[in-house]
């Protein structure tokens, strides 16, 4: 209700969010965009500040703190322009908003009878969503580990743009393991801050993940609308990579 009411605001308070270190945010903005709560512009700014495990893997890494925060800063203030950004262009566009509140899709979707029991409801979506991700991240820890972080490393070593246009592919892995091979390869001295920006603006965690599984509403070419907020996720990841590659020396 709280993101719902800040109205053109909202974007702000998304990528402010999102800067919680976690990945409850974004799986919980795929949710409140599928249900037409939140606006494309707020879900961006989510998932475009939200940094992962970045956060803790610097931490216990005893990265300097003032780095860490300038990197935070760095990626609220992108999502909160891009988030901006995007709520400008949808609006001015001929389709414009149909923010028609269906939040009870969500309940709907899972068969599960919101009007009886919100706790049955709550509960019985979360354990689907759970079983989702765990089956989902097994897979992709498994290929992680089988290719290896070092031939991660490998192809984005000293590739100025190539860097970050891989760098955002693996960044658009649905899962944690991606934030935290990017962070350690950038610890390590593997790849540079453009590309680790690259691939953690690209990335959201699991909430792209939950986005496909949610937001699924045929009638309202809402799978076409997933394929365009991943697009938008890889190239402004990508595109802010490379400037910042240029403008590494003077951020740091």
């Amino acid at each position: 209700k709280f993101v719902k009411d800040s109205g053109k605001a909202g974007p702000v308070i998304g990528a402010l969010l999102g800067a919680v270190p976690q990945c409850g945010f974004s799986t919980a903005a795929s949710n409140l965009y599928a249900g037409k709560v939140i606006t494309m512009g707020t879900l961006i700014a989510i998932f475009m500040s939200t940094s992962d495990e970045m956060i803790p893997v610097f931490l216990s890494e005893q990265v300097d703190v003032l780095v860490l925060v300038k990197l935070i800063l760095i990626k609220v203030f992108i999502g909160l322009i891009m988030g901006v950004v995007i709520d400008l262009i949808v609006r001015r566009s001929k389709k414009s908003y149909n923010m028609v509140e269906k939040i009870g899709h969500v309940c709907d979707h899972d068969h599960c009878g919101c009007e009886t029991s919100i706790f049955k409801s709550a509960l019985r979506h979360t354990i689907t969503i759970f079983a989702f991700i765990v089956v989902i991240s097994f897979a992709l820890n498994t290929l992680i580990h089988f290719v290896g972080e070092e031939t991660l490393g490998n192809l984005i070593l000293n590739k100025p743009v190539i860097g970050p246009l891989i760098a955002g592919i693996i960044g658009l892995i649905p899962n944690c393991a991606s934030s935290v091979v990017l962070t350690q390869l950038y610890i390590e001295g593997v790849l540079g801050l453009g590309s680790l920006m690259a691939g953690l603006l690209a990335g959201s965690g699991v909430g792209i993940l939950v986005l496909f599984k949610e937001n699924t509403d045929a009638e309202n070419d809402d799978m076409k609308d997933n394929f365009r907020i991943l697009a938008i996720l890889y190239v402004s990841g990508v595109a802010w990579g490379i400037i910042i590659d240029a403008l590494s020396k003077i951020i740091l």
